[in-house]
């Protein structure tokens, strides 16, 4: 999974000349709170958000009127305030990449850059977010069979063959190493009966630990 599969494309920018109402105005239209700080060619020099803003700014001052907040944002721009040590990501790097970047520095957005530094794309951790469910497939109709089984070359191989034995299409299948052991999970779509599935992989010495099946109307049964 890359990052420019994931990323926002072209996201919106702006200058660093520009005031905070601007900015502000901005975000609040858009529905979003980060702004990538460009030069006139278009290569990111620094990150206002809205929260800085109201940091900045002193929204968050219950002192402070109306007249003087508007005041602050108008004669303030966005230069004066920015985040200028900026983390960026690449288009071709893995999203888990981006993820990690993010949860080392506690930010919740990266800028996606060519190699120039020119503004392609802007990735959240709700991109992550989304992105992870779809690796799952946890919106789509099918049924999650988690299986577990010892940590030893082939069991993958040996519970794929089981599902394609019963003519079941593996969708979304993941492997996790926890402190319960190694677990496979599976989400399978197609003709796969729960009970003859379930039987089948305990015959072939695995545990089934945990079974969900989303129905095409977005219900969902647990076995």
């Amino acid at each position: 999974m890359f990052v420019k599969d994931h990323m926002t494309k072209n996201p919106a920018v702006i200058r660093k000349d520009v005031s905070l109402m601007k900015a502000t105005d901005i975000m609040g239209k858009g529905g979003f709170h980060r702004l990538p700080v460009v030069d006139d060619d278009g290569r990111l020099i620094g990150l206002v958000t809205g929260g800085l803003v109201r940091e900045k700014s002193g929204a968050d001052r219950t002192s402070l009127s109306i007249y003087e907040l508007n005041y602050l944002l108008t004669r303030t721009t966005v230069g004066d305030i920015m985040i200028t040590d900026v983390r960026t990501i690449g288009p071709d790097a893995f999203l888990e990449e981006a993820s990690g970047i993010m949860a080392d520095n506690d930010i919740s957005v990266l800028p996606v850059v060519d190699d120039g530094g020119k503004v392609l794309g802007i990735i959240t951790d709700r991109d992550i977010y989304r992105a992870f469910t779809d690796l799952t497939g946890y919106r789509k109709p099918g049924t999650r069979f988690v299986v577990s089984c010892e940590d030893r070359p082939g069991q993958l191989v040996k519970v794929a063959q089981l599902f394609a034995q019963e003519d079941a299409n593996l969708e979304n299948l993941a492997v996790y190493h926890t402190e319960r052991g190694v677990e496979i999970e599976i989400k399978a779509t197609g003709e796969v009966s729960v009970e003859t599935m379930t039987k089948v992989l305990k015959d072939a010495g695995f545990t089934v630990t945990n079974i969900l099946q989303r129905h095409p109307d977005g219900s969902c049964e647990r076995f």
